[in-house]
């Protein structure tokens, strides 16, 4: 496999693993504190619908990325308040999300455009356009890191860049700043968070606040960067697919980079590679394309090793009177 086959499958490996890290770090941040969020793909989802919606009528991306990290934030906090303030099931609750976002996207797409709940498509400023970084087609023609740097790294969406910014980001808030220790001691230990003086239902309200926001942009990305529009279930498991990187790096946001651009790989290969034979047997196409919710199972099936989550995680805390 020479270089010019190896950068393309690069290049759609981080286009693809975009959406996927701001998710999984959504996930990250809302398990950390306790809250289960199996309604990561439904927030992924509405953001998404809304924010190619509104690109769609306004002609403006940043807009319309506002619009999904608005609708993300509202199921984040419906979410928020049946698992938080009701303290009611958060398995069900997410479940319940998902499926709320899956039918009123189609219901409020078909009123508004009649397309049979797509978009229309999207162009010019109504799309993230690709960023070229500097110097990427004077060192073009330089043998390995030219094609490297100009086709592999510059190219990319503003969005494909913050993603990375933001895993070092989660990195520092949960890990060096008090407000992260706080975070991480309330999925461990909310009595003793709760006992120190610090409210739980505030922090935990917080995170889900960050989760609305992150998702919000990963499902701007996915229908205004990776996508020209928004079409039916878009989505298409991703939420689930970064809940299982979530449990693969064990809830630490390097290892999530590291798990979601194996997914993004996966993807990447199974798009490029639609047809392959292997010690010749043909491999068939179905099954290239698969690749990441085969494994998806295969890590929550526990095969991967054993994820021992935040100890608080799925409890509703009840403060003792």
């Amino acid at each position: 496999m020479d270089l010019g086959t190896i950068i393309p499958i690069l290049d759609a490996t981080l286009r693809s693993a975009t959406p996927l890290v701001f998710v999984c770090l959504a996930g990250l941040f809302s398990e950390r504190s306790g809250i289960i969020d199996i309604g990561l793909e439904g927030k992924l989802l509405i953001s998404a619908f809304f924010s190619a919606s509104v690109a769609a009528m306004t002609g403006s991306v940043w807009i319309g990325m506002m619009a999904g990290i608005v609708a993300s934030l509202m199921l984040s906090m419906i979410h928020g308040l049946a698992s938080i303030t009701f303290r009611g099931n958060q398995l069900i609750s997410g479940v319940a999300l998902n499926f709320l976002a899956s039918g009123i996207t189609v219901v409020i797409g078909e009123t508004w455009f009649g397309l049979g709940g797509r978009t229309p498509q999207l162009s010019g400023s109504g799309r993230f356009a690709p960023i070229e970084l500097p110097g990427a087609a004077t060192l073009a023609d330089v043998p390995v890191l030219g094609p490297v740097y100009s086709d592999l790294l510059s190219g990319h969406t503003i969005l494909v860049y913050l993603s990375i910014v933001t895993v070092a980001l989660a990195w520092w808030v949960l890990f060096r700043t008090r407000f992260g220790l706080h975070l991480r001691a309330v999925g461990e230990n909310p009595e003793s968070v709760d006992t120190a003086g610090i409210s739980v239902v505030r922090l935990r309200y917080m995170a889900m606040v960050i989760a609305g926001v992150l998702c919000g942009i990963g499902g701007a990305y996915l229908a205004t960067g990776l996508a020209a529009g928004f079409v039916k279930e878009m989505s298409a498991g991703r939420g689930y697919i970064a809940l299982a990187a979530l449990i693969f790096s064990k809830w630490r946001p390097w290892y999530a980079l590291m798990a979601c651009l194996l997914f993004g790989f996966l993807d990447a290969l199974g798009n490029r590679f639609q047809n392959m034979e292997l010690f010749g047997i043909n491999i068939p196409t179905q099954f290239m394309q698969a690749l990441p919710y085969i494994l998806t199972v295969v890590i929550l099936a526990g095969f991967v090793g054993r994820a021992i989550p935040p100890r608080a995680g799925g409890q509703p805390y009840v403060k003792e009177r």
